[in-house]
This record gives C-alpha cells, structure tokens and sequence, in this order.
C-alpha cells in the first residue's frame, strides 16, 4: 500500500459535502472524490452501457465510480470520512473554548447557539480579525482527524 499524501486527506476533509463521497485508492496513494449521481450511474450500468451522452469528464469520473464498485470488497479503495464524522460544529466549539478573551469567547458561544451558527460564528470571527486563528485551529483539527483515520484504517501517510 502506498503511503498516502495527509494534506491529501485534510484537503477532502475541508471540502465534504452531501452529495460527494471521497475514496482513498490504497494502490496509488490518491484521493477521487465522485458525486452521489456519478456513483449511482455507475451502480446502475450493467455490462456495455454507451456513457456517451455523458461529458467526457464526467464519463472519466463514472469510470473510476465504477472501478471503486468493482474493487469495493478487495480493499483497493476506502472511503475517506464524510462531514458528519468530522463535525464542524465541535470544532468551532473547541475553537471558541480556545479563546483567551473571556468577552470574545462568550460573544463567539453566542454566535454558534441556534440556527444560522456557521454564519454568525465566521461573521464574529471576521470582525475580531480571528479568521487566521481560525483557519489554523481548524487546519489542526481536520489533521487530527486524518491521522486518527489513517491509523484506525491501517494507512501509512507523509506529512508534506
């Protein structure tokens, strides 16, 4: 297995959402990231399907979609975490728990309470010029858990 890239990792990690599932390929070291559609194509196609009316992008990535079905079992690819597992909102609460400004970080506890939390958090970041602070604890956080991920899968990574 070839050691994977962590920044690789905390890359895909920074930018999960819903509709996208990304895989480590074990054999390369690399990341894919494929749509639920991509993925739901690909499950779909039996035998010789003609993916023509499909962008040629888009047909490279039902392709490495239907590799990933293909190989699931062999272990060639495993899903990296998806959002809910690495839950933003821990992390912005640990952020603001890290605060040294006890009225910035009760201001900051205000911002995430309710709906609406992610945007009120990054606007009180924003206006205590914290967004560096931020965008450092949060890049520690995701390489935390890609390490955690990496050791409880068995993956052998660089930092870089």
């Amino acid at each position: 297995m070839k050691p994977v890239k962590l920044k690789d990792i905390i890359d895909s990690l920074d930018v999960q959402m819903d509709q996208i599932r990304s895989y480590l390929n074990t054999e390369t070291g690399e990341i894919i990231a494929l749509s639920t559609e991509e993925l739901d194509i690909a499950e779909e196609s039996e035998g010789d399907i003609d993916f023509s009316k499909y962008p040629e992008w888009q047909r490279d990535l039902i392709n490495e979609a239907i590799d990933v079905l293909d190989n699931w079992n062999t272990n060639k690819y495993i899903e990296l975490p998806d959002r809910w597992y690495v839950n933003e909102y821990s992390i912005m609460e640990e952020f603001c728990s890290s605060v040294r400004d006890e009225k910035i970080r009760n201001v900051l506890f205000s911002a995430i309470r309710g709906s609406g939390a992610f945007r009120r958090f990054k606007d009180v970041i924003h206006i205590f010029d914290l967004q560096d602070s931020w965008y450092k604890f949060r890049f520690e956080a995701l390489k935390k858990i890609a390490i955690q991920w990496c050791e409880e899968n068995g993956i052998s990574y660089i930092e870089t």
